[in-house]
């Protein structure tokens, strides 16, 4: 398959290439400070002189052209890597990491509660929400969440207390 406009064009894009690629990766490696992202500028605006080389090669000067892009290149991959790395700083600064994994015996106990206790459980105490907002999720009344909290409390010390003296019994 041929690049340019024929077998000639093909080699004279690859003469021009290997002419100017070991100068246009240490200049653009030098300006970033890195050899790698260097020469990965580099390569991806030679395929870009490469995919257009009939144009580029009809300019005054290509090297200077993919010298140009190579540094474009660099310089949105360094801002794109800058934007990463605020963004995962904040991800990072607002982790909280997930409660520990509940004791099977309470799981347990938990599942014994009716469906409604089993949210109202899971958003006081996973989801850390206050009764307002655990009224507000689950479309019921402050009093309605204390009540049902109230009871899913009892409950559960019934279950978790039947539990843990059978297994004294053992």
């Amino acid at each position: 398959m041929a690049w340019g406009n024929g077998q000639a064009s093909d080699l004279e894009f690859s003469a021009w290439y290997a002419r100017e690629f070991p100068r246009v990766r240490s200049t653009v490696a030098f300006v970033v400070g890195d050899v790698g992202l260097g020469e990965e500028a580099t390569a991806e605006a030679f395929a870009r002189a490469l995919l257009h080389w009939p144009t580029v090669r009809a300019m005054h000067d290509p090297t200077a052209w993919v010298r140009r892009v190579a540094l474009n290149d660099v310089r949105s991959r360094l801002r794109r890597l800058r934007l990463e790395r605020r963004y995962r700083a904040r991800l990072t600064e607002q982790y909280e990491p997930p409660p520990p994994e509940p004791h099977p015996a309470l799981w347990a106990a938990v599942a014994h509660l009716a469906p409604r206790a089993r949210e109202a459980v899971a958003l006081r105490y996973v989801a850390d929400l206050s009764e307002p907002e655990i009224a507000q999720v689950m479309g019921i009344t402050r009093g309605a969440v204390a009540a049902t909290l109230s009871r899913a409390r009892q409950q559960l010390a019934v279950l978790l207390a039947d539990h843990y003296d059978s297994r004294r019994a053992r």
